[in-house]
């Protein structure tokens, strides 16, 4: 029986939410490692939409505990809000479904200043965040002055604690030319939030090590996409945080022997949102029949996601710097009804051909993606739950980009319910 890290293969938004949740019927705890409210999981249970930021997607299912990690940055107002939101659609939240890391990092007000001062001051070379703090909230971890969710806690420490934030944010507030902010003010918000997120709190590493001895089947649960990745991914262009699936033990504290099987998550084509590179992005008609027939809108920002074929190097790159044991094909569906697909094999750059995506910036700009195009299919595979319901050639495609990827599709997703899944390999099993 193994413990299962699931992490997206490409730039985010692969369906990473709902298989979360069609694993976690079967897991008993289900972790957040790593990211902040930039991650958008939507999950459709029974007819019901629930929309997803910091909550782990176990968080909807009756008897599961959602622990968020060390690993993740915390809008302690976002998570609220969250909170009130499931609330509202009949999910009740206490400290019996839903504990939180006493080390884990707080977002403030001051990082979504910065965020957005910072991408606004970048012009046409912003990076393309979210603007929800994420990254600066991450700086500030590595700087050592972070306010964390203990510091809630100790009110005769946290005076200093802001003072030593501010010091640094009030230079930076100063460069752009906006008002200082004053520790008094943080300091009352911070004290006016805490009851609504201490009751949370709990040294996490501790439960997960007891749920590891008890025999309990632990789901780690990622956010973003491994192309986004702070060190493997399109640098700049990138999320604050290691979304690879090593992250799962240090952003747990769990740890990574205790990780059994790695599923990747990706698209049966490929999107991204924001700024960065994208070697088969089809900014055409292509790309637009992909992102009307996949609804391809951000749930976090509701942005506009970039489309495109299939990347095989990408994926099978991903599948490489996660160790990556199975990938969950998701949305094939959306490709219904072409007559014909292309899928990138590899990038010419220079007059020569790569088998792996470079590291470097203007590399990464001018590689030309190298296609095979098969053939498509006209039948429907949307709601299929068996091989035998998919028309031959979409059999033939998922072979094809298994044989490419060099990694086996070790689950099948044919739309957004959670039970049009098709099981080749349980990845609690294997």
């Amino acid at each position: 029986m193994a413990n299962v890290a699931v992490v997206g293969a490409q730039w985010g938004d692969e369906g990473k939410g709902k298989l979360v949740d069609w694993l976690s019927e079967r897991a008993d705890v289900v972790v957040r490692f790593q990211g902040g409210h930039n991650a958008g999981h939507t999950l459709v249970i029974d007819g019901v939409t629930y929309k997803l930021s910091l909550l782990p997607s176990g968080i909807v299912r009756p008897g599961k505990l959602s622990i968020i990690g060390n690993g993740v940055v915390i809008d302690p107002q976002a998570l609220a809000a969250e909170i009130d939101k499931l609330a509202s659609q009949g999910v009740t939240i206490t400290r019996d479904n839903l504990r939180i890391a006493g080390n884990a990092t707080l977002i403030l007000p001051v990082h979504r200043d910065l965020d957005l001062l910072r991408e606004a001051a970048a012009g046409a070379a912003k990076i393309g965040t979210t603007g929800r703090g994420i990254g600066p909230a991450y700086e500030d971890k590595v700087g050592r002055r972070a306010i964390r969710v203990n510091d809630l806690a100790d009110p005769a420490s946290l005076g200093l604690k802001v003072e030593r934030l501010l010091a640094h944010h009030n230079a930076l507030r100063r460069g752009h030319g906006q008002p200082e902010v004053k520790a008094a003010d943080v300091i009352a918000d911070l004290a006016a939030i805490a009851p609504r997120i201490l009751p949370f709190s709990d040294a996490v590493w501790s439960l997960l090590d007891d749920a590891k001895r008890e025999g309990k089947r632990i789901l780690f649960e990622g956010a973003q996409g491994i192309m986004l990745d702070i060190d493997h991914g399109t640098y700049p262009f990138v999320t604050s945080s290691n979304t690879v699936a090593g992250q799962a033990a240090a952003g747990s504290g769990l740890g990574p022997s205790s990780i059994g099987y790695v599923l990747g998550i990706a698209k049966a084509y490929t999107t991204r949102v924001g700024s960065g590179p994208f070697p088969t992005e089809q900014d055409n008609e292509v790309g637009e029949y992909i992102g009307q027939r996949g609804r391809e809108f951000g749930t976090v920002t509701g942005r506009k996601r970039r489309c495109g074929w299939f990347d095989a190097v990408l994926v099978r790159q991903a599948i490489k710097t996660s160790g990556i044991h199975g990938i969950a094909l998701t949305k094939l569906d959306v490709l219904d009804g072409l007559d014909e697909i292309k899928v990138c094999v590899g990038y010419m750059l220079d007059g020569r051909r790569l088998e792996r995506f470079p590291a470097a910036e203007e590399a990464q700009k001018r590689v030309q993606p190298i296609y095979e195009t098969v053939e498509g299919w006209k039948d429907t595979t949307a709601g299929a739950r068996s091989w035998a319901q998919l028309p031959a050639q979409a059999i033939k495609y998922v072979k094809y980009l298994e044989e490419l990827i060099e990694c086996p599709v070790a689950l099948l997703s044919t739309s957004p319910e959670r039970d049009d899944t098709i099981l080749m390999t349980d990845p609690f099993e294997d």
